[in-house]
């Protein structure tokens, strides 16, 4: 090749992690021409070429002495096209998160492990839940509602590919079902596949030897990012509930007859052994890859077994209503008749929502009973339970929207008080209507929230301006005091997620407590106003998520800017929800640690690991991996961190004080932060410039001015918020304090 590009790995190297977003390798080299070294296009390691040959300057590379190089990491969350998929998976990696927020007290392990078993029976309600939404949609709207004798789908107006089944089998239902059965078996598929191919490629890398810390925080262990084993086994059990689930919706209406009896049995049997081995520790268990502790040899048969009997009774139901089922006196109800399933797994997901408020409270005492008042914990160390309820209402929202989109295209939707013949109407349930209704109330704490927000943040410029005057000068004070105090604003987030999980819980008690107590129905006055606002709104929603996905999967730069997203999503293993967005982390781990033992594998050599926003998380759970013997010669940099200001104080038990102090403890480290950063901030401690001053910051964290103090005469400048920490001259400052070993000139 041409020009000049260092490719030698002994001496000093500057090892540059990007965060959020997938920042391209010129970006994070600031170097117009970057070649891949090592890696592929995927996650790659990149360093500078020179067209004019050897170059000369500032920080040039120096062949088996100094070096730049970047990891390029943001191919597993933006790169993909795939991702336009990955916005409906939304809820499930929700679930994941709440997994890694659960406290861990010393204390609580029978009662930790049982709120995990009820977390994981929780997410394969989700499964239930979005694609029961898909086979209500298809299978009891279109199959049985639509297509029958008289009903919307056989009119002339009616869509041609949709007809033929009211023409053909119009007082044949089974056929029906089995035919509509076909498209929440493709989404299944199609889950599954998505979920298979990810696993294949990001987790079955096996962490190297030595890396495999046993005594230590949580950090420490490597089989926190050795997945393959449970992620597989979750994997069966998911998709086997949700055939079954299918097979349910086609077999319950024809229960009456002994066929249909028979096959109802047999699809409620499988989800039922799903729902027992889920909660089972051992089909989730991480086992250690260098522990020499054998995967039990139980867990596999069993989902092996729960694999093979599922698609025999799923062909066995498929064939049976293909053939012809007598209707019976079931054909006379107008929505899709059940065995009261629904209504068990409505009633199962509220009773695990208490039991895990109520566990997560305890285990929340537990941990902070000892410990160090000064160690952060978001929303008192329950943020488990809220995100989880989070990650509930948003796959109602998304499911309901299906619902209300399916039922507005073939004609309308309807509640159960709906008078006179079906016609063009398609009834859903109440609970689906009073749900709905909840969506406008919804929005409107939204925006009670953000009017308090404004209002936060407002006083908080308006005190804080007086102190910058010295710094900035009366003309300036105030317009920083509002860039600092809006920054800020991210440590009110509890506030908004406290606010949208208490109107949704409090809302949907008081939906179950009406439906069930039948008081009245949501068809007139305000409470239908409010049911019909809310089904336009989800129908928008996923309207609206849909052509996002279609422009995202055409566009690489929507598909970056929605990989933030899964940038801090995707973080953590797929520990509970194996069909969600793959975490990322269980490639880069065991990538990163390879690379740095060929860059430090010598006395001589030194890595100075530099990362910038989720890039600092990245390295932070890097450096308890490393062997002891490398980590003595590797230094860590950290820029606009979130390490304290969301992953300590939402995932205590990985990055609380313990996990950082030991990551302290191993490697020299600088964290660089700034006021006007939203997302980074100081990593043990708010330091406090305006009164301390630089001189008495602790031996991590350095506060850096942003926007920097303009020059007599000259405007303010901009301000650079969350990036271009490489740029600031404090950065090249610790640089060179980090490093210990003075490369050659």
């Amino acid at each position: 090749m041409d020009g000049f590009l260092d490719e030698t790995c002994e001496g000093v190297t500057e090892l540059r992690v990007h965060g959020v977003s997938g920042t391209p390798p010129a970006g994070i080299l600031n170097h117009p021409h970057p070649r891949l070294v090592a890696g592929d296009g995927t996650t790659g390691f990149y360093r500078r070429w020179w067209a004019g040959g050897r170059p000369s300057g500032d920080h040039p590379d120096v062949p088996h002495a100094r070096h730049r190089e970047a990891y390029a990491w943001g191919g597993l969350t933006s790169g993909g096209r795939t991702i336009a998929l990955w916005l409906l998976l939304l809820p499930f990696s929700l679930a994941n998160l709440a997994y890694f927020m659960l406290p861990r007290p010393p204390g609580g392990r029978r009662l930790r492990h049982a709120t995990e078993a009820a977390q994981r029976l929780f997410a394969l309600l989700l499964t239930g839940t979005l694609v029961g939404a898909v086979t209500r949609a298809g299978v009891d709207l279109v199959g049985w509602q639509c297509t029958a004798a008289g009903r919307a789908c056989t009119h002339d107006t009616a869509p041609g590919w949709l007809r033929w089944l009211g023409t053909v089998w119009g007082a044949e239902p089974s056929k029906r079902l089995a035919v509509t059965s076909l498209l929440p078996l493709l989404l299944v598929v199609l889950l599954w596949w998505i979920a298979r191919r990810t696993w294949r490629r990001d987790e079955r890398a096996v962490v190297p030897p030595g890396g495999d810390g046993q005594a230590g925080p949580l950090l420490a262990q490597a089989r926190l990012w050795h997945g393959a084993a449970p992620v597989w086994r979750l994997r069966v059990v998911h998709v086997c509930f949700a055939v079954a689930g299918i097979g349910l919706a086609v077999s319950a209406p024809f229960a009456g007859t002994a066929e249909g009896l028979a096959l109802t049995v047999g699809n409620a049997g499988v989800q039922l052994a799903a729902a027992v081995l889920v909660v089972l520790p051992w089909i989730a268990r991480r086992v250690d890859p260098h522990s020499g502790e054998p995967i039990p040899a139980w867990s596999t048969r069993a989902c092996q077994a729960l694999r093979v009997t599922t698609a025999a009774v799923f062909l066995a139901t498929l064939w049976r209503a293909l053939s012809g089922m007598p209707p019976g006196a079931a054909a006379t109800e107008r929505a899709l008749p059940g065995v009261g399933v629904g209504a068990f797994q409505l009633g199962l997901t509220l009773a695990l929502g208490l039991f895990i408020l109520v566990a997560t409270c305890v285990l929340a005492r537990m941990d902070r009973a000892g410990d160090e008042p000064a160690r952060p914990r978001a929303m008192g160390g329950i943020a488990a339970w809220f995100v989880l309820m989070v990650a509930a209402g948003s796959a109602n929202v998304l499911a309901l929207g299906v619902l209300f989109w399916t039922a507005t295209f073939l004609g309308v939707p309807g509640t159960s008080a709906e008078p006179g013949p079906p016609a063009r109407t398609l009834f859903l349930d109440d609970p689906v209507w009073w749900t709905a209704a909840l969506v406008p109330l919804l929005g409107a704490g939204l925006l009670a929230v953000g009017l308090v927000l404004y209002l936060i943040r407002g006083a908080a410029a308006r005190a804080l301006a007086p102190e910058l005057v010295a710094y900035y000068g009366e003309r300036d004070a105030p317009e920083v005091a509002g860039k600092w105090a809006l920054a800020a604003l991210t440590d009110r987030a509890g506030l908004v997620l406290a606010v949208l999980t208490g109107i949704g819980v409090a809302g949907s008690a008081a939906v179950t407590v009406i439906y069930q107590l039948r008081l009245y129905t949501p068809d007139g006055g305000v409470a239908g106003l409010l049911a019909s606002a809310g089904s336009w709104a989800m129908t928008a929603v996923v309207v609206g998520l849909a052509l996002l996905g279609r422009r995202t999967y055409r566009d690489p730069g929507l598909r970056r800017t929605i990989g933030i997203l899964w940038d801090v999503a995707t973080f953590w293993p797929r520990a509970i929800h194996p069909l969600a967005p793959p975490c990322y982390t269980e490639r880069v781990i065991p990538e990163l640690a390879a690379r740095v033992g060929r860059l430090a594998g010598t006395d001589r050599d030194e890595v100075v690991l530099s990362g910038h926003s989720q890039g600092s998380v990245i390295v932070a759970a890097l450096v308890p991996q490393l062997k002891p013997e490398l980590r003595a010669r590797v230094r860590l940099l950290t820029h606009g961190s979130p390490l304290r200001r969301l992953y300590a104080a939402y995932f205590p038990a990985y990055f609380g004080a313990p996990g950082l102090g030991a990551v302290r403890e191993s490697v020299p480290w600088c964290n660089l932060y700034r006021l006007s950063d939203p997302i980074g901030g100081p990593v043990f401690g708010r330091v406090d410039p305006l009164a301390l001053g630089p001189e008495h910051e602790d031996g991590v964290d350095r506060f850096c001015w942003d926007p920097h103090r303009p020059a007599p005469g000259e405007p303010l400048p901009e301000a650079r918020w969350h990036s271009d920490y490489w740029l600031d001259p404090a950065y090249d400052e610790a640089l060179t304090r980090l490093i210990t070993i003075k490369p050659a000139a």
